[in-house]
C-alpha cells in the first residue's frame, strides 16, 4: 500500500505535488508524544519541491515543503535512536489485526517504529527557504487559511494548538 492509502486527508499534498511524494530521504524535524490518544506527531520535510509550486512561494524564494503527520491510538513504540538532524525513510504497512499498521521512521540519526491507527493526519502544510545551517528558523508560507491567519514562523515547541492537534 502507497502512503497515500493511509492518508485520510491528502488533498494539501495532493494539490501541490498531484500525488502524495514517498517519504524517502525526508528531514524529520521533529517527533512528539502525547499522552492523549496516545497519539506521535512527526514533523517532516517532504524530500522535494514541487514543481508547479504556488506563485507566491515562488515569488518568496521557499525552496522546501514542510508538514505534520498525526498517528492516533498509538502503542508498542520504541524510539532507539534521535540525533538530529535526521534523514531517513518514514514507512507504513499494514499488519495484524484489522484497520491497524506499524510505521518505522529510520536512517541517520533516528530509529523510531510504533504501531497505530490505519487513519494517519497531514497538517499544518507550509513552505519555508532552508538555512544555511538546514534550520527552519524562517519565514513559512501555510497552505491552512488559518495557520496562515496565526502563524509566518513555526511557532514554539510548547504551542499545543499547534504540535497537539
Amino acid at each position: 500500500m502507497t502512503v497515500e492509502s493511509f492518508l485520510v486527508n491528502p488533498e494539501a499534498l495532493n494539490s501541490l505535488y498531484g500525488h502524495v511524494p514517498d517519504l524517502v530521504d525526508v528531514r524529520i524535524r521533529s517527533i512528539n508524544l502525547n499522552w492523549r490518544g496516545p497519539t506521535v506527531t512527526l514533523r517532516i520535510d517532504l524530500p522535494f519541491f514541487p514543481g508547479s509550486a504556488p506563485q507566491e512561494w515562488t515569488d518568496a524564494g521557499t525552496d522546501t515543503v514542510q508538514c505534520q503527520l498525526q498517528f492516533l491510538a498509538v502503542e508498542n513504540i520504541s524510539l532507539t535512536g534521535w540525533d538530529p538532524p535526521a534523514v531517513g525513510r518514514v514507512e507504513m504497512s499494514s499488519w495484524g489485526r484489522e484497520s491497524r499498521m506499524r510505521v518505522t521512521a529510520d536512517g541517520r540519526g533516528v530509529a523510531l517504529r510504533f504501531d497505530c491507527s490505519e487513519s494517519v493526519r497531514v497538517g499544518h502544510v507550509s513552505a519555508f527557504r532552508i538555512q544555511a545551517d538546514g534550520s527552519d528558523d524562517g519565514p513559512h508560507l501555510f497552505v491552512s487559511k488559518i495557520d496562515a491567519r496565526r502563524h509566518t514562523f513555526l511557532p514554539s515547541t510548547d504551542e499545543k494548538t499547534f504540535y497537539e492537534r
